[in-house]
């Protein structure tokens, strides 16, 4: 079982709006309305992709039971912690004329000491019967930037293997905790290591800055891959995966995509190779739809043949 885990869930909104120009009023052609938050996201794209996952976290007021009943709908096992304030709804607006996107994301609910015990609590309960946590996504209000460190030192004592992808200090702090997997995008990877990336050198040379920092693997999803340090046979390698770029009918959740579909990979056991392999193929089938965590298993398949797996020299990083 691979569980997901969004302490600061949504509602997202979706919406394509050509020719979208602020302080103009606008109509959609096209839209959609889902629960969210990035391991919200990342669940669905699992569960399309046939593997066993449940999703868990907070939710609350009527914008949390509509969550609730939405991944409920989606046929997506949950078990999220009910709290006293309301979720939080995002709306993001696409313009398909250019290819721009603008998301509104609201802050959320605070969530109490009390309510984050339960929810730590009903975690490890989970965690029970579970192979891999994948817990993504901003903190609401009121929860320490440590708590992802916390929940990994924790889950790594019951032998679950953890996979983190968030940013800024709840990064910065799950890092030393020593998680398994870390998959930043560019922005927030240069943010944890404290300074910009000018080439593919620099990529290659960051992930391996991460794996100092603590993280046991650390992949790096960029608009046309992944550079990643992982291990194979016990030993740290690098890999740069590649596809060529897509005309995007939307770019919302390629990173959750990624990562749904490297977990999927890797919870069936394939190499590493084409764990990343098949991650990007889902990053990039899913610019094909409005949407967050929304891919075709059939496309994806078809995809694999165009992604470009480069095994780089072997990694001089300790262990």
């Amino acid at each position: 079982m691979i569980i997901t885990v969004t302490l600061n869930a949504a509602i997202d909104k979706s919406l394509s709006v050509p020719n979208f120009r602020l302080g103009r009023r606008h109509r959609t052609v096209e839209q959609r309305t889902a629960a969210g938050g990035k391991g919200v996201n990342i669940a669905r794209a699992l569960k399309t992709l046939g593997q066993p996952v449940i999703a868990t976290g907070f939710a609350g007021g009527p914008t949390g039971t509509r969550i609730v009943d939405q991944l409920t709908e989606e046929s997506i096992l949950n078990d999220f912690v009910r709290i006293r304030e309301e979720s939080r709804t995002n709306t993001a607006v696409y313009d398909p004329t250019n290819g721009q996107q603008t998301e509104i994301n609201e802050r959320g609910p605070a969530v109490s000491p009390k309510e984050l015990e339960l929810f730590r609590d009903k975690l490890l309960y989970l965690a029970r019967g579970a192979d891999m946590v994948v817990m993504a996504g901003s903190l609401p209000r009121g929860v320490d930037a440590d708590v992802y460190a916390g929940l990994v030192r924790e889950l790594r004592k019951a032998g679950v293997l953890t996979i983190i992808d968030t940013d800024g200090e709840p990064l910065r702090h799950a890092v030393r905790a020593e998680p398994d997997v870390i998959s930043p995008n560019v922005i927030e990877a240069e943010e944890l290591v404290g300074h910009e990336f000018n080439d593919d050198e620099d990529h290659v040379i960051a992930v391996g800055e991460m794996i100092e920092q603590g993280a046991r693997e650390a992949i790096m999803t960029l608009a046309d891959g992944c550079v990643a340090c992982v291990r194979v046979d016990g030993q740290l390698q690098r890999f740069r995966v590649l596809i060529a770029p897509r005309e995007a009918v939307a770019g919302v959740g390629a990173g959750d995509a990624f990562l749904a579909g490297y977990v999927a990979s890797r919870y069936g056991g394939r190499s590493t190779a084409d764990c990343l392999a098949y991650g990007v193929a889902c990053g990039a089938e899913s610019t094909q739809h409005l949407g967050a965590g929304l891919v075709d298993p059939r496309e994806v398949d078809r995809l694999l043949s165009e992604v470009d797996v480069q095994a780089l020299s072997a990694s001089a990083v300790g262990d």
